[in-house]
């Protein structure tokens, strides 16, 4: 297995396929998922001729199943330590739910080297949680009930969200994938029961708000206009006001999950994108 091991001690697993003189994809995966949620990305991306890359964020998949760290500061960090040793250069940021924050804190941070683009999927940013500056996000009793159902029982709490919520599985007319549930539930499985309930406070609290106005490349985000764990309007209608350079695409009727649901959708309209 490819890993590097960060200044902390932790070990990051990645998965690494193409050329290395091509142009760098990195995908960054959601909660508590882990960089197997990119392989339908990858491999179509692999077949346009791109490097692409994907990790298992601390604490998730195949990585360290750390107790400490377990915040978007450390998240990005990571992230960093993994382009240096890789060396890339010019790459594009695709980052869905939770790994849409990493992206922003990791994107507004790095050398300018290191990044062209980036891409946000069903994105957190630029603040999910309710607060007196953020009056119309989620109280936090929604996520102190994620919280409470991932200690009662997190291999049940963990077939619950994609086969009802997560994919829009419970709207009428919906075509239920069970593999994706599975696929889901296995990759969710793979984690750190410590590592992912810390998670859920980094990205329900993480304010990105400062770190979507300091980005100067380019941002597509992308959304759901049927997201129901992060909802559109809290989230991707107020990130595309913050960005310099942003551009949104909505998708009537599409979940949280589109492009596991809709890879023939979306993955040209991130190509169209990167070649842009």
């Amino acid at each position: 297995m490819a890993t590097i091991k960060t200044s902390d001690g932790t070990t990051i697993f990645y998965k690494d396929w193409g050329s290395k003189e091509a142009q760098p994809v990195v995908f960054h995966h959601g909660w508590p998922l882990s960089g197997d949620d990119w392989d339908n990305q990858m491999l179509f991306f692999l077949t346009q001729g791109y490097r692409v890359i994907a990790h298992d964020r601390r604490g998730h998949g195949r990585s360290d199943q750390t107790d400490t760290g377990n915040d978007m500061d450390t998240y990005a960090a990571d992230v960093a330590e993994l382009a240096g040793a890789l060396d890339l250069r010019n790459a594009i940021h695709i980052g869905h739910s939770t790994g849409g924050g990493e992206v922003v804190r990791y994107v507004a941070r790095a050398e300018a080297a290191r990044v062209a683009k980036a891409v946000l999927i069903g994105a957190v940013p630029p603040l999910m949680l309710r607060t007196e500056a953020n009056p119309d996000g989620i109280p936090i009793e929604v996520f102190d009930g994620f919280r409470t159902a991932l200690v009662a029982n997190r291999a049940q709490f963990f077939r619950d969200v994609p086969s009802v919520p997560f994919y829009g599985f419970n709207r009428e007319g919906a075509k239920v994938s069970q593999g994706l549930i599975d696929n889901w539930w296995r990759q969710g499985m793979m984690g750190g029961a410590k590592a992912q309930y810390d998670c859920i406070k980094a990205f329900s609290e993480t304010d990105f708000t400062e770190d979507l106005k300091a980005i100067t490349v380019p941002v597509l985000v992308i959304h759901g206009e049927d997201d129901q764990i992060v909802p559109i309007a809290k989230s991707a209608h107020k990130a595309i006001k913050l960005l310099q350079e942003g551009t949104l695409k909505t998708y009537p009727g599409l979940s949280h999950g589109l492009f596991a649901t809709h890879p023939e959708v979306i993955n040209p309209d991130l190509l169209a994108f990167a070649r842009a």
